[in-house]
């Protein structure tokens, strides 16, 4: 009877133990490109949490995508490492050879490594950094690969943080606020609100590859004048006739691209905020969509989300050197005293100068990008805010969205047509500089 009692229970220790190799096997995260999209899912939802600027929040985006690439580009061997070709990085840790590594492991670690000192609301993400490690922990047969790659990654964030900790950002916390001028067709605080101007000293940031901030500088906006007859009055009565005359059409593409992190609203004597995605986030939002409809693999996956984040810092970066250095006048500064006193955008106006549009400009970039990667016939719905403003539309190119997101900043009633037509010219330079520096032209 004990005979018989030992033999059951080593049969049953023996299923046991084949079914839980099982249910391992079945389970593994290793390669699981998903893994991917969640990090930069979990990001954006703590970039909107923690109300950062569009400018701030390209940033964050770039140096903990370029992390999570330069961790898991070894997955195969011929992705070159990005950071290598810019500026101000040092040289980037290598994996043992003959060692195994989960590289999508490696990744996640780089990507939270950098994640943990850019943002503010890090206990927000202990849930699921604490059941994503315990996954792979437990998926992962080996211990030591468990550790090397952690190590791995870690190494990998360490020093995509030196570079970021290094680029003056923390010198430009200690910027005094920006007022702008009374004097005639130069910013100021615009209603409702009156907020100082944002990010003033953001050309002071180190860019990733531009020469300098200023290496795509348009021409001056056409000269202030009350004249009625001028290009600049022309071009604010443009502004003043579209808004009083919206289609319904119009009125939903404005909506749909505003894109403003924090609207304030106003009810009575109580004021509060609507928290939206930023600008730049409604693209890596895009770069998620097209990764996934092809399903793209890791490396594509994490190529995608860099190469896309890096666009819209460095158009950003390009872009607010030209708005606070001709500190340009918005349309309802203009409207309000010269045409219409109660006049009010559908938009709210973001608190920066007018000239030259950010949106026009980030998502020319980032379209530019997309387009080398994914071609320039790539049909989608972009459902990047549709959890956020219950809105979503399709596109035929990515180009096509960056031309709708560009005018719509004119339906919106906060910029001029020329100053979103310009903005998409200078984005585009940007997108086509990157990829002749990160891309060979037999990269898609």
């Amino acid at each position: 009877m004990k005979k018989n009692l030992m033999c059951l229970l080593s049969a049953l220790f023996i299923l046991i133990v084949v079914s839980y190799s099982c249910k391992k096997k079945d389970t593994i995260i290793i390669n699981n490109v998903e893994v991917l999209h969640n990090n930069q899912d979990q990001l954006t939802q703590i970039i909107i949490y923690d109300v950062f600027t569009p400018p701030v929040a390209s940033r964050i985006y770039a140096y903990t995508s370029l992390a999570s690439y330069e961790a898991i580009r070894f997955l195969s061997a011929d992705n070159a490492s990005m950071v290598e070709k810019m500026k101000g990085f040092e040289k980037m840790p290598q994996p043992e050879n003959g060692k195994v590594y989960n590289y999508v492991l490696a990744a996640s670690k780089a990507f939270f490594t950098v994640v943990h000192k850019v943002i503010f609301s890090i206990d927000s993400l202990k849930k699921y950094e604490t059941n994503l490690f315990a996954s792979f922990k437990n998926n992962i047969d080996d211990d030591s690969v468990y550790e090397r790659s952690i190590n791995f990654g870690t190494q990998v964030g360490e020093i995509i943080l030196k570079r970021a900790m290094s680029d003056n950002y923390i010198k430009s916390r200690g910027k005094s606020k920006y007022l702008g001028s009374d004097k005639p067709g130069k910013w100021r605080p615009t209603q409702p609100d009156y907020l100082d101007g944002v990010e003033s000293c953001w050309n002071t940031i180190e860019p990733l590859l531009l020469d300098s901030c200023s290496q795509f500088f348009p021409g001056p906006p056409p000269p202030y004048s009350t004249d009625t007859n001028s290009t600049f009055f022309k071009a604010v009565k443009e502004v003043y006739t579209i808004n009083k005359n919206l289609t319904d059409e119009q009125r939903t593409i404005a909506k749909f691209w505003d894109d403003n992190p924090f609207v304030i609203e106003h009810s009575g004597h109580l004021m509060f905020g609507n928290k939206k995605i930023t600008p730049g986030g409604h693209w890596m939002g895009i770069a998620s969509i097209a990764a996934r409809q092809t399903k793209a693999d890791e490396i594509k996956t994490a190529k995608t989300y860099a190469l896309t984040a890096v666009a819209i810092f460095e158009g950003f970066l390009s872009c607010w050197d030209v708005k606070y250095k001709w500190s340009y006048v918005r349309p309802v500064t203009v409207i309000s005293e010269f045409i219409e006193k109660t006049w009010s955008p559908l938009l709210q106006t973001p608190p920066f100068p007018e000239y030259t549009s950010g949106h026009s400009t980030i998502t020319a970039s980032a379209a530019t990008i997309l387009t080398k990667l994914y071609g320039d016939n790539f049909s989608y719905n972009d459902t990047s805010d549709l959890r956020y403003i219950g809105m979503q539309r399709k596109f035929n190119s990515f180009l096509q969205a960056a031309d709708e997101s560009s005018i719509s900043r004119l339906y919106g009633g906060i910029h001029y047509r020329l100053s979103v037509d310009t903005g998409a010219v200078y984005g585009r330079k940007v997108g086509i500089f990157i990829i002749d520096k990160l891309l060979t032209k037999t990269e898609n």
